[in-house]
């Protein structure tokens, strides 16, 4: 016993020493996710050489060393970065939800700030006092988030390093989108350095966005909800199917990446993309918990444990996660919570409702979760529950779910409705897939 210790000891410190990790799902070695921004500065220098480059990035542009994207561009010698621009939440990550971020500078780089998040659109200041309510009316426009021929006057090239989260309302990728036609029509390359799919590159959920009827910031394409697809895959399916001007578009792929890993299988350090995606546990369930937010309900925000918690202040949480246990949803369980939330929905307000706790990651169906937790609050609660038509729709990408739960329709009917479109979408995915 003591000389099979020894031989783990001896090959667990070898392992470390080799920088390789050990797949917590496979329990096999697993050379270390090199980011597409690592691989930028090891191999693809002449991207940028010479260049005046602008930044699309927030917190999460980090390597997997921690290290600041910013930092690593300002420090190269034969290339200077010349502007920063922030998706919504902003380049610091300080911004809430739907929050406006002005035009600033940026004291501690010394470099211009520009939103790519309502910049032109100030909010009135009446409308702040319901961000949620400005939310759903702000997301719904294309308006207000586009990059503006003044933000590159003196742009060589535009690089975009944002961490995704794996689902098609994450407004990133409509940011992406509109950069890349930006800088298409400016005639200035666009490199896009990949990062992971965190919840996994393999499965897709949900109905197709319908195109164009619900195009919107949170839904420019037809495509599903849990797309399966990392930022630089999207980008190039993006620009060779939708853009009429093609972007002169570069993605640098990650090295050691496989479509079936989430993300702490990667041994990359987890930094959370906004502010109410705290952890992977929160991405996870994102693709579904979202649809609340087109809701009478809360979504968790203000919590610790935003998309997690759900409620209301008419909610017995006792009752309702007895009645979804007892449906055996697979790859889920259910407690009863009971929570305050800090802002947003019912702010200062004790609200009942569940905490969702993945039990089995690749069993669990995030959509068809949060459509039957909407039907059986419907059946609970009756007309206490609203759903607010025009942001769930634009969330859905289509208004047959919300038509669907308001007849009563099983949610088993409603999913198997989306099946033709996902395999649809798998066809017209895989010319542009980088991991195979």
């Amino acid at each position: 016993m003591k000389l099979i210790s020894l031989s783990i000891f001896f090959s667990f410190a070898t392992l470390l020493a080799s920088g390789q990790t050990m797949n917590p799902k496979s329990h096999s070695i697993h050379p270390p996710v090199k980011l597409g921004v690592e691989v930028l500065f090891e191999n693809r220098l002449d991207l940028i050489r010479g260049k005046h480059v602008g930044l699309i990035t927030n917190p999460t542009g980090l390597d997997g060393k921690l290290d600041s994207i910013i930092d690593r561009f300002r420090a190269q010698p034969d290339t200077k970065l010349v502007a920063l621009y922030g998706p919504e939440h902003g380049v610091r990550g300080n911004a809430q939800a739907g929050e406006y971020v002005a035009f600033y500078f940026d004291e501690h780089f010394k470099l211009p700030v520009f939103s790519l998040y309502g910049q032109t659109h100030k909010p009135p200041a009446d409308m702040m006092t319901n961000i949620d309510e400005y939310m759903r009316t702000f997301d719904t426009q294309h308006e207000g988030k586009k990059v503006e021929a003044g933000m590159m006057q003196s742009v060589d090239v535009m690089v975009f390093d944002l961490q995704d989260v794996g689902t098609r309302v994450y407004t990133y990728i409509a940011t992406m989108a509109n950069a890349m036609e930006a800088a298409a029509n400016a005639g200035i390359p666009f490199i896009v350095l990949d990062r992971p799919n965190p919840i996994n590159g393999v499965a897709m959920e949900g109905p197709m966005l319908e195109y164009p009827q619900f195009s919107s910031f949170i839904g420019h394409y037809p495509i599903p909800l849990r797309h399966g697809m990392t930022t630089g895959e999207l980008a190039q399916f993006i620009n060779a199917t939708f853009l009429t001007t093609k972007a002169k578009l570069t993605v640098v792929p990650m090295e050691n990446w496989t479509r079936a890993e989430w993300f702490d299988e990667t041994s990359l350090p987890w930094t959370l993309p906004s502010p109410n995606l705290p952890t992977l546990d929160s991405a996870t369930v994102y693709p579904g918990q979202v649809i609340i937010e087109g809701t009478n309900l809360s979504e968790g925000r203000g919590t610790t444990k935003p998309f997690e918690f759900f409620g209301a202040p008419w909610i017995d949480g006792f009752v309702l996660a007895t009645k979804l246990n007892a449906l055996d949803l697979p790859g889920v369980k259910f407690r009863e919570v009971y929570f305050t939330p800090t802002f947003s929905k019912f702010k200062g307000t004790n609200c009942g409702g569940c905490q969702l706790y993945v039990t089995q990651r690749e069993q669990y169906q995030s959509i068809a979760t949060t459509l039957t937790i909407l039907a059986e609050i419907k059946k609970l609660y009756g007309d206490k529950l609203e759903l607010h038509a025009s942001y769930f729709d634009h969330v859905l990408g289509t208004a047959s779910v919300r038509k669907a739960l308001e007849r009563g329709e099983p949610v088993s009917k409603i999913m198997a409705a989306t099946q033709p479109g996902l395999k649809e979408f798998a066809k017209l995915r895989e010319p542009f897939l980088i991991y195979r």
